[in-house]
C-alpha cells in the first residue's frame, strides 16, 4: 500500500505538470500572437499613407476646394506647432514646390508631404528640426533663397515691392548677415520701391562674399548698381559717425 500510494501521488504530479506546460504554452502562443498584432498595428500606423495625407489635407479645405487657403494655413500652423512667419514654413513650401505664399494646391501638400513621409501633425512635428537643418547645406540654402523670391512676389508682378523683400531678407539673412540691419536702413532711405531678381541673387552672394569692412568690394565689378550704392552709402556713414566720435 505505501508503494501504491507513492505512484498514485507520482502519476498525478505527472499530469500537474503537464497540465501546467500546456498552459505555458498557451499562454506564450497567445502573448506572441499579441506582440505580433501589436507590432503590425505600429507599423501601419508609422507607414506613410497616401490616404492619410490626403484626408489631413481636407481637414484645412473646404470640400469643393482643392487649394488651401490661408484660414486653413493659420490652422495648420497651429496644429504643428510653428508660426505662419517662422523659416519652417518657407522650406516646407519650397518642399512643396508651392507657387503663392499663403497657399497650397492639394497636388503640391501631397508631393511635399510624400517625400517627408508626413500624414498627421504628429509625424509633421517630429520633421521640423530636420526642415530647419537643411538650411546649414550652402546649396541648399540658395536654392531656397531663389525659389523665395518667385514665391513671394505677386505673380502679376515681375518685381518684389520693397516691404515684401526686406521681410524675406529679414527672414533668410538677418540673423546670419551681420550687415542686414545697414541694408535695411539704406533701403529705407532709398529710392528703391522694388527689387528686381538679379539684385536679390546679388545680395546673397554680396552677404557671403564681402567682408564686413568692405575692403574687398570692387566697385568696378559686376555687382548691381544698388548694391554699388548700398557700399558708398555705408562707407559715408561710417566716415561721419568716425568723425563725429573723434
Amino acid at each position: 500500500m505505501p508503494r501504491g500510494k507513492r505512484r498514485a501521488n507520482h502519476d498525478m504530479g505527472e499530469d500537474d505538470r503537464q497540465t501546467s506546460k500546456r498552459q505555458r504554452n498557451t499562454y506564450a502562443t497567445a502573448t506572441a500572437t499579441a506582440q505580433h498584432t501589436s507590432r503590425r498595428h505600429i507599423r501601419a500606423e508609422d507607414t506613410f499613407s497616401h490616404k492619410r495625407c490626403l484626408a489631413w489635407f481636407r481637414e484645412y479645405t473646404s470640400p469643393d476646394e482643392d487649394t488651401l487657403g490661408p484660414d486653413g494655413m493659420e490652422k495648420f500652423c497651429e496644429d504643428i506647432g510653428v508660426e505662419p512667419e517662422n523659416v519652417v514654413m518657407l522650406v516646407l513650401a519650397y518642399k512643396m514646390g508651392a507657387t503663392q505664399m499663403g497657399f497650397f494646391s492639394q497636388c503640391e501638400w501631397l508631393k511635399g508631404l510624400t517625400e517627408l513621409e508626413c500624414d498627421s501633425a504628429v509625424k509633421m512635428q517630429s520633421k521640423i528640426d530636420y526642415l530647419k537643418s537643411i538650411l546649414n547645406d550652402p546649396n541648399i540654402f540658395k536654392s531656397i533663397y531663389r525659389y523665395s523670391y518667385d514665391f513671394a512676389k505677386d505673380s502679376d508682378q515681375r518685381s518684389m515691392d520693397i516691404n515684401t523683400a526686406k521681410a524675406m531678407l529679414q527672414l533668410l539673412l538677418g540673423k546670419h548677415w551681420p550687415l542686414y540691419p545697414q541694408f535695411a536702413q539704406f533701403l529705407d532711405q532709398s529710392k528703391y520701391k522694388v527689387i528686381n531678381k538679379d539684385q536679390w541673387c546679388n545680395i546673397l552672394e554680396f552677404s557671403r562674399t564681402i567682408n564686413n569692412d568692405l575692403t574687398n568690394y570692387d566697385i568696378d565689378g559686376a555687382w548691381p548698381v544698388m548694391l554699388d550704392e548700398f557700399v558708398e552709402w555705408l562707407r559715408t556713414l561710417r566716415t561721419c559717425t568716425s568723425t563725429t566720435s573723434s
